[in-house]
């Protein structure tokens, strides 16, 4: 079986990003520490899945975006409740979609990552 394991993004503020990760879709912070290039990173999500979210340290120049995260897909299990904690955290929604296999709507971070939210139930 292969599955994905984590995704690594950069970000400016690597605890407000988790904390906004967590507070909308109650996960956890496994780890956190000195990333491998300096910095602070702190991983955030579940048991067997999760987040690498990643800033440089201050005064550090960011790294080159050599290449682009599109989005992240998050899986849930209610997709209307997790809506209603984006919007209420201020975030706006788009791209509504219900097409096989799942319903699913996007929104984008301080940082500009899309998040796309799915569900399969």
């Amino acid at each position: 079986m292969t599955r994905l394991e984590h995704v690594n993004v950069t970000v400016a503020d690597a605890d407000a990003t988790s904390q906004m990760l967590c507070a909308l879709f109650d996960w956890h912070i496994r780890w956190q520490g000195t990333g491998k290039l300096g910095g602070r990173s702190i991983h955030v999500g579940e048991n067997d899945s999760y987040l690498a979210i990643w800033a440089p340290a201050a005064g550090d120049p960011q790294p080159q975006d050599s290449g682009r995260l599109n989005h992240i897909g998050v899986v849930v299990d209610d997709l209307d409740a997790v809506e209603a904690k984006v919007l209420a955290a201020g975030y706006t929604t788009t791209n509504h979609a219900d097409y096989e296999p799942g319903r699913r709507f996007y929104f984008a971070e301080e940082n500009g990552i899309e998040i796309e939210i799915i569900s399969y139930a």
